[in-house]
């Protein structure tokens, strides 16, 4: 018999405000790009624990990684890092949100 296994780690860092980072040029254009990741794998999760019929997991190169951790048969862990510096309340309260919708995702 023969088990096959994936492990796959993301990094989701990078989702602060860009207002409050002042980025620009390159940084902003990461920031960006990050923020648009996080959005489509919002959407995801969304669909999966809404048991959509189509969930767009071709959205983005992040979604499309994190399919069969989504909706496969394995077992998918989450961990989220929060600041309790009350300037970062926006963003801790966004990421515990974003982890609160992770938690309505089952697979088979």
């Amino acid at each position: 018999e023969t088990v096959e296994s994936v492990l796959t780690l993301v990094d989701l860092a990078g989702s602060e405000r860009i207002s409050k980072t002042n980025a620009s040029g390159d940084r902003l254009q990461e920031a960006k790009a990050i923020n648009t990741s996080l959005t489509l794998l919002g959407n995801c999760v969304r669909a999966v624990a809404e048991k959509s019929k189509h969930v767009p997991f071709r959205d983005s190169k992040l979604t499309y990684l994190l399919h069969t951790a989504l909706s496969g048969t394995g077992k998918t862990a989450v961990m989220v890092n929060i600041t309790s510096d009350p300037d970062s309340l926006g963003e801790t309260l966004c990421t515990l949100r974003f982890a609160d919708k992770l938690k309505d995702v089952t697979t088979k």
